[in-house]
This record gives C-alpha cells, structure tokens and sequence, in this order.
C-alpha cells in the first residue's frame, strides 16, 4: 500500500463531504446519498485488491 491511495482516499473523502453537504442544503437529499455512496463505492474498489491480498497471505501463512 502507497502514500498516494491513502491521500486518494482522503481526497475523495473530502470531496464527498462538502458535495453531500451542499446537495442537503439545497434540499436534494437522494442526490447527496448517491453521492456518499458512489464515493463509498469507489474507495471499496480501491481497496478491495489489499483485503483479497491480506487474507491470502493469511491463508498461506496459516497454511489452511
């Protein structure tokens, strides 16, 4: 894991606040939920290959 996912994901982060919150102030709540999950959705997908790989490594650590 590199510097550069973890400051991607907190600029995503970021960026999904201040759109969520906008979007609630203006009274368009489905849209700013879409928005957190879109975000949530992308980050999981950034993320994913690291838990797949730490639980192989697990798994052969383990030997199971």
């Amino acid at each position: 894991m590199t510097i550069n996912l973890i400051f991607k994901i907190a600029a995503v982060g970021i960026l999904v606040s201040i759109l969520s919150q906008v979007l609630k102030h203006s009274g368009r709540d489905e849209q700013a939920f879409l928005t957190s999950f879109a975000g949530l959705i992308l980050v999981l997908s950034w993320v994913l290959p690291y838990i797949y790989d730490l639980f192989s490594s697990i798994k052969q650590l383990f030997s199971l």
